[in-house]
């Protein structure tokens, strides 16, 4: 499955996380194998760390390609299904268990729902959203452009 994993401690605050990159990576794993992609034929795994609970989602394809639903769509949903709450880390595995980056569309979706701060599991080892999505557009920016 890839680079071997490790708890990374995370400092928020004075809250002190452990995030269980293994765990993450073995649910994403997990999940990736229910995804329906008869079309592209590539599985996709996602899982959220939320308040000490992982949420999963998997890719959900249509023959109208457009209307296809990447695995971190369908985690969000799933998180909202489940109760709320805030994404803390994400891990996107592909059918071999590698380590894949959330396409754009989905870390605009991740970044309104784990923020900058919410870390993604990269081959290099975890990186916080806002440098894979740098100068974001965000709820603050909507909120601020109202009239």
């Amino acid at each position: 499955m890839g680079r071997v994993a490790r708890p990374i401690p995370i400092t928020e605050g004075s809250e002190h996380v452990d995030i269980d990159w293994k765990l993450l990576r073995a649910s994403a794993y997990e999940v990736m194998q229910r995804a329906y992609a008869p079309y592209s034929r590539f599985p996709v795994g996602a899982a959220g760390l939320v308040d000490g609970r992982v949420v999963v989602g998997c890719n959900v394809e249509n023959v109208s390609y457009g209307l296809g639903l990447c695995a971190e769509c369908v985690l969000i949903g799933n998180l909202f299904a489940g109760g709320g709450g805030r994404l803390r880390a994400l891990s996107v595995t592909d059918s071999r268990g590698e380590i894949l980056m959330p396409c754009g569309r989905c870390r605009q979706l991740l970044y309104e729902h784990g923020g900058p701060d919410l870390l993604v599991d990269h081959m290099a080892g975890p990186v916080p959203l806002r440098t894979l999505l740098p100068d974001a557009f965000g709820p603050d920016d909507l909120d601020a452009g109202q009239t």
